[in-house]
C-alpha cells in the first residue's frame, strides 16, 4: 500500500536486503518503499495485499534468468570490477631544502650547527670562486669589485675566504633600503663545481618575503597533477570579462562568454594552480619586484596586490625527472590541493597523473635566480632544473597516454553493446574519438568533449583524511576501521599487508641503522663512527650523542603487536612481531 511493501522482520531479510543495497525501514516488520525494482526481476508481483509469482526464475545464468522473470532485460551494473588502494596524498606546498635556506651562501666553519648568518660576526674558511677584477686587478668572491667597484670576472680557481658578514649584512641592507631580517639561513658549504655563491642580497629579500630558495636559486611550489580539460568561470575565479583578457572569447559550445557558470575548454598551456600556490607566488612576484627596483635598478614587473593580480601571469612547469622546462599560464585558482592543467600539458612535463607531483615557478623567477654554476657537482645534479624552456607544445611529440585521451561527447550503442561480450579493444577503437586520432589527422590542437558534468571540481574532497590526521595511530585506526565496514575488503589481509610490506621493514630498518649508527657532536658537528671511551668529542670535549634514536624503533612495535592480537594474521607475522618486541 502507497508504494510500500511490507515483510515479516527476520535476521535473514535484513542481510538480504543490506547485501543487494536495498533501502528499507524496520518497525515491527521491514517496509520497502519504491519496491517494483527489487520485486520484478524476482518474478514477482503485487496483487491486493500480497506478493505473488508471476514467472519462476531458471537456469544457471543469473542475468538471463533475472530478465526472463522480470519480463525486460536487465545488464550488470558493471562489468568489471577493479579494486584500488590509496596512493599518493594530494600535496600543494612551496618547496623547500632541509633544513630551509634563504640564499646559497656558505657559512664555513660553522658553530653549534648554526646557519643564521646574523649570529655570526665573522665567516670562518667559506670557500668559494675566485672572482678577478679586470681594472684594479683585486681578488675577492662578489660580482663587484670592493675596491673599485667594477665588474669581476670568474676565474677556475676557489679558495676559502673569511668574510666580514655583519659588516655586510647591514651594508647590503643599507642599499636595498630594507631592515636586516631577523632569521637569515645559509649553506654549510657550496657544493657546485665553481663555489659560485649567490648575491647576500637575494637572500636579505627572500627572508623578507618568506619565500624559499631551491638548490638552482629558483623558488617552486610543489602540488599534485590533476588533468583537466574544461572548467565554468567562476570555479576557477573567472569572471566574462577577466577570461576575453585571456583570449577566451566563446564557451565550450562556441556561445559568447556572457555568464559566470558558462563552461570553457582549456588552452594546452593553461594551469589552474591551488590557492596555495597563489598565495605563495604572490610573496615570490614581490620578492622579484623588489629585487628588480633595488638590485638590478630596473622597473618592477609583476606590482602585484593580491594572487589575483597574477592570473595571466606565466610560469615554467618542470618535473624532478627532467632538465626541461613548459612554458605555462595562470588563468585562476583551485580550492583544491593539487594543480589542474591540460592533459597535454602534464604531458610535455613527462607526467602521466598517476600520483605524481612536481613544481611550478615564476617565469621571471627562473630568468633572474636560475644559474647553472650553483647546481651541485654531483651525479643526477642537472636533473630538475630548468636548463631548457619549451615555449610551446608540440603534440605529436607528447607522451602517447595523453594522444589517447577520449574526446567524445557521447558513446555510441554499439560500444556499449560490445562491453557486454568482452570484445577486444581492437574492434571498438573506431567506436571512440581519441586526441591521437585528430592530431594524426592534422589537427594540432583537437577540441576536447566530456560525457558526464559536475557541478563544481571544488565541490569534492578537498584535502584527504589522510594528509588531515596528524598521527600515524590515528591514521592506522582509521585505515582499518574503513575495512572492516567494506565488504568488499578482507580486514585481516589487509592488516597483514600493512605490517609484512610497511611496519616490519620500517622496524627491521630501524634495528639495523641503531647497530651501525654513529655519533655527533652537537657543538662542532664532528662525527665519530665509533664512540671514545669517554664519550666525548676529542675535538672540543663536548658529550657526543647518537644519530638514531630508541624512538625510530620503538614507533611502530607496540602498535604492530596490537594488530596481530585484533586481526587473523599469519603465524609467521606473529612471530616475527613478537621477536622483534623482545629483543628491544
Amino acid at each position: 500500500r502507497d508504494d510500500t511493501v511490507e515483510i515479516p522482520d527476520s535476521e535473514f531479510a535484513r542481510k538480504f536486503l543490506s547485501d543487494i543495497l536495498c533501502q528499507f525501514e524496520v518497525t515491527d516488520s521491514i517496509k520497502i518503499r519504491t519496491y517494483r525494482s527489487l520485486i520484478a526481476p524476482l518474478g514477482l508481483e503485487v496483487q491486493g495485499e500480497r506478493l505473488v509469482s508471476k514467472r519462476k526464475i531458471k537456469g544457471n545464468d543469473v542475468m538471463k534468468a533475472v530478465s526472463d522473470a522480470a519480463g525486460f532485460p536487465i545488464y550488470p551494473k558493471g562489468l568489471t570490477r577493479i579494486g584500488a588502494r590509496m596512493g599518493r596524498p594530494e600535496k600543494a606546498e612551496e618547496r623547500r631544502m632541509t633544513p630551509p635556506v634563504h640564499v646559497l651562501f656558505p657559512i664555513g666553519e660553522i658553530q653549534k650547527n648554526r646557519r643564521d648568518l646574523n649570529q655570526y660576526e665573522d665567516l670562518k674558511g667559506s670557500e668559494m670562486q675566485v672572482r678577478q677584477c679586470p681594472d684594479c686587478g683585486t681578488s675577492s668572491y662578489e660580482n663587484e669589485c670592493p675596491s673599485c667597484g667594477s665588474h669581476t670576472s670568474p676565474t677556475d680557481k676557489t679558495r676559502e675566504f673569511d668574510v666580514n658578514i655583519s659588516d655586510i649584512l647591514r651594508k647590503k641592507a643599507g642599499e636595498l633600503d630594507i631592515r636586516i631580517p631577523d632569521k637569515l639561513n645559509g649553506v654549510k658549504g657550496l657544493i657546485s663545481s665553481h663555489k659560485t655563491p649567490e648575491p647576500i642580497e637575494k637572500g636579505i629579500l627572500r627572508a623578507n618575503y618568506s619565500v624559499y630558495p631551491f638548490k638552482d636559486g629558483t623558488c617552486r611550489f610543489d602540488m599534485s597533477d590533476v588533468p583537466l580539460t574544461h572548467a565554468r568561470l567562476d570555479e576557477i575565479g573567472l569572471t566574462p570579462e577577466k577570461a576575453r583578457i585571456l583570449g577566451y572569447e566563446r564557451d565550450y559550445m562556441g556561445e559568447e562568454l556572457r555568464r559566470n557558470e558558462q563552461i570553457i575548454e582549456l588552452f594546452p598551456q593553461d594551469i589552474v594552480p591551488s590557492v596555495r600556490a597563489g598565495d605563495y607566488l604572490l610573496k615570490v612576484s614581490n620578492f622579484i619586484d623588489h629585487l628588480l627596483k633595488s638590485f638590478y635598478r630596473m622597473e618592477p614587473h609583476y606590482n602585484a596586490r593580491s594572487k589575483e593580480d597574477l592570473i595571466g601571469e606565466m610560469i615554467i612547469g618542470l618535473a624532478p625527472h627532467t632538465s626541461g622546462g613548459i612554458l605555462g599560464r595562470i588563468i585562476g585558482y583551485t580550492e583544491g590541493d593539487v594543480c589542474y592543467a591540460h592533459p597535454f600539458f602534464h604531458a610535455a612535463k613527462r607526467r602521466n597523473c598517476d600520483g605524481d607531483e612536481d613544481s611550478i615557478m615564476l617565469l621571471l623567477d627562473g630568468l633572474l635566480n636560475f644559474s647553472r654554476d650553483y647546481l651541485p657537482n654531483s651525479r643526477g645534479s642537472l636533473m630538475d632544473a630548468p636548463l631548457v624552456l619549451s615555449l610551446r607544445i608540440n603534440p605529436s611529440e607528447i607522451d602517447k597516454e595523453a594522444l589517447n585521451l577520449d574526446i567524445t561527447g557521447e558513446y555510441p550503442l554499439e560500444l556499449l553493446e560490445k562491453t557486454l561480450k568482452f570484445a577486444d579493444p581492437s574492434e571498438i577503437m573506431k567506436l571512440v574519438v581519441t586526441a591521437g586520432m585528430k592530431v594524426r589527422a592534422g589537427e594540432q590542437f583537437p577540441r576536447c568533449s566530456f560525457t558526464d558534468d559536475t557541478p563544481s571540481i571544488n565541490s569534492g574532497t578537498l584535502s584527504s583524511s589522510y594528509k588531515i590526521i596528524e598521527s600515524m595511530e590515528l591514521k592506522l585506526d582509521k585505515q582499518l576501521g574503513l575495512a572492516r565496514k567494506i565488504v568488499a575488503v578482507d580486514a585481516s589481509d589487509m592488516a597483514e599487508r600493512i605490517l609484512k610490506y610497511h611496519f616490519i621493514p620500517d622496524i627491521m630498518g630501524n634495528l639495523n641503522k641503531y647497530g651501525s649508527q654513529t655519533f655527533r657532536c652537537t657543538t662542532c658537528n664532528q662525527i665519530y663512527r665509533r664512540l671514545p671511551i669517554n664519550g666525548k668529542c676529542r675535538k672540543c670535549g663536548t658529550p657526543l650523542i647518537g644519530t638514531v634514536h630508541r624512538g625510530n624503533i620503538t614507533k611502530y612495535l607496540e602498535k604492530s603487536y596490537s594488530i596481530t592480537n585484533d586481526f587473523e594474521v599469519s603465524n609467521y607475522i606473529k612471530q616475527r612481531i613478537r621477536i622483534m618486541r623482545e629483543s628491544v
